[in-house]
């Protein structure tokens, strides 16, 4: 899978940086939905998606579109709250 550059961030970690939006939308977001992330990161991986689809779908070109972006980003990673 040639979808971006793998860069070594540590001895155990790697951060792997895509930088098309098809890559992320044909390759990256399946292979995260056929093998599912666990826990509260799942929470956040369907918000990642959900962005995915409003750029794909060209509505990030909108201030409302841009809006909508930044309401889901707000609620993401620790600014996650857990009910």
């Amino acid at each position: 899978m040639d979808a971006g550059i793998v860069n070594i961030h540590s001895e155990n970690a790697y951060v792997l940086k895509i930088t098309k939006l098809v890559d992320l939308t044909t390759k990256i977001i399946p292979l995260f939905e056929k093998n599912s992330i666990q826990g509260v990161k799942h929470l956040d991986f369907l918000d990642f998606c959900e962005v995915a689809k409003i750029m794909s779908e060209g509505k990030h070109l909108t201030s409302e579109g841009m809006d909508l972006i930044r309401t889901i980003k707000n609620k993401m990673n620790m600014k996650r709250k857990i009910d």
